[in-house]
């Protein structure tokens, strides 16, 4: 028998040793609530996989820091590839502790991983919700510390990874200064 609300709970536990609580909080476990919040939202029926991949994404994320890697983009890259790798870990060994079975506990891996992002539907519904997540919590703080070239950069990145349903939903939810919107525009 599964156990979601286990593993919900240990993900929390685990997030609540985050030492950022700059939002009165800690951040992970906070930035792993408004997930779960977010994906109920806009996809009721999500799997429990979904749910729990979800939740954890961001599990533990401040063990692995930007700094303990290279500068420049190369090693940007490798610091987001092992941080996806923790997190599907963790997640993964939760899952099996709360009963689910491995092919549950790997799916929820790839998910984590983005592995088949565009051609996988519990892959691009986690995706979609981790952008609709940025932009309702973490987009005016983050944007106003970047330059507006920047900016128009990460979003038109952020909108290139969302499904079309998605990309439609964000134009109907958020009021986007125009040369941000059109990033969403089919």
């Amino acid at each position: 028998m599964t156990d979601l609300a286990a593993a919900l709970a240990a993900i929390d536990a685990a997030n609540a040793e985050d030492p950022d609580t700059s939002e009165g909080a800690p951040a992970a476990q906070l930035y792993g609530q408004r997930m779960t919040e977010e994906l109920l939202r806009l996809f009721p029926n999500a799997s429990e996989p979904l749910q729990i991949a979800a939740r954890g994404q961001h599990i533990e994320r401040w063990t692995l820091k930007r700094a303990d890697y290279p500068e420049g983009r190369e090693g940007y890259l490798n610091w987001r590839r092992d941080l996806a790798r923790h997190h599907a870990d963790r997640v993964g060994g939760i899952m099996r502790q709360a009963g689910y079975s491995e092919d549950d506990a790997e799916a929820a891996g790839r998910m984590i991983r983005k592995e088949g992002i565009k051609r996988n539907e519990d892959v691009q519904m986690l995706e979609d919700v981790i952008c609709f997540v940025f932009l309702k919590w973490y987009f005016a703080p983050f944007s106003e510390t970047q330059d507006p070239e920047k900016m128009q950069r990460i979003v038109a990145k952020t909108a290139r990874k969302m499904s079309i349903a998605g990309r439609e939903r964000v134009l109907r939810e958020f009021e986007l200064p125009e040369n941000l919107a059109a990033a969403f525009k089919p």
